[in-house]
């Protein structure tokens, strides 16, 4: 119900792009701009200066675009009180996670939402925990779930599962019928990593540090940008590679790979991520306890380490 012309103006703005918003919003770039020349004849005036590729607002965009913070945000308080009223839990949510969490996490987590909530519309937004992060500091999407502690203090960061990462290898490795291993014991041995921004990639750094040496004491032999491609160069023999012990259920049942224990052992919290001044849409509620009480029976499932509840949420 709410303007339409209004919400694409408002993405574009946050993004400072038309591409990226509509890649935001699912819709054609010749779309979004007909949409934001749309309201500009409304107004009867530029709302962007389009100068070399780059836009920025206007006078007049500035004045909009604060004014269409808060009429979306009251069209979300109004929407949802109503929705309270009645009972019902429905409306539209876009979500962010983490390349992890997208691909091994969230296909079974909200299929059953979906089951549970079938008027709920779900988008999702896929990147590394940086870029999931930003995304939620720049407002354009109501829930980040990432793989890597978050320290901004202007977010709401609350854990969901704690996640224990391994080192993996080819089963005819040298190291493949160790119970455990230290980063001396697989330092000099060549090595895969995930790109730069990512959250596996952050904590085994940060894991690496702790141990007194760091990436570059390693035999980086590649720098990969997803979990999959990282197991396949490790089963192909390329080099070692730690990753997320949810990501190898399929690998070890099948006996492809070899996952060892570090020493000391490596975890790190899976959490949602929102900002805490935003008006919690009742969906977004409803999805975080979903979410909540669903990593904590998949945790106690697979053996993984379950955290204490967060605070305001049903156990």
């Amino acid at each position: 119900m709410a303007d339409r012309r209004l919400q694409v103006f408002h993405t574009v703005a946050k993004v400072m792009s038309f591409t990226k918003a509509a890649e935001t919003l699912h819709m054609t770039q010749p779309a979004v701009t007909f949409q934001v020349k749309q309201l500009e004849d409304f107004f009867n005036t530029r709302l962007f200066d389009r100068t070399h590729n780059k836009i920025t607002l206007t006078e007049a965009g500035r004045i909009v675009y604060d004014y269409s913070e808060n009429i979306l945000e009251q069209y979300d308080k109004m929407n949802a009180e109503v929705r309270d009223l009645t009972g019902e839990v429905s409306g539209s949510l876009v979500i962010g996670a983490s390349t992890t969490i997208a691909e091994y996490m969230l296909p079974f987590l909200l299929g059953a939402f979906k089951n549970q909530f079938p008027d709920v519309t779900i988008r999702l937004q896929v990147g590394n925990t940086d870029a999931v992060v930003s995304m939620v500091e720049n407002n354009m999407i109501d829930l980040g779930l990432v793989e890597a502690p978050v320290n901004n203090k202007n977010l709401d960061v609350e854990v969901c599962r704690i996640d224990e990462m391994q080192l993996i290898c080819s089963v005819n490795h040298p190291l493949a019928k160790r119970e455990k291993v230290s980063v001396e014991d697989f330092r000099k041995y060549p090595f895969i990593v995930r790109e730069e921004g990512s959250g596996s990639r952050a904590v085994i750094d940060n894991y690496i540090r702790e141990q007194g040496l760091s990436l570059s004491d390693l035999n980086i032999v590649m720098e990969l940008g997803a979990p999959e491609s990282v197991k396949m160069a490790a089963e192909a023999e390329v080099g070692l590679a730690i990753v997320s012990r949810s990501t190898l259920m399929k690998e070890l049942k099948l006996g492809t790979i070899k996952a060892i224990p570090l020493d000391p052992p490596l975890t790190r919290p899976f959490s949602h991520v929102r900002q805490k001044q935003k008006f919690r849409h009742r969906a977004v509620g409803e999805l975080l306890d979903f979410a909540i009480d669903y990593c904590k029976r998949r945790a106690l499932e697979f053996g993984f380490e379950v955290p204490n509840p967060p605070k305001g949420f049903k156990k």
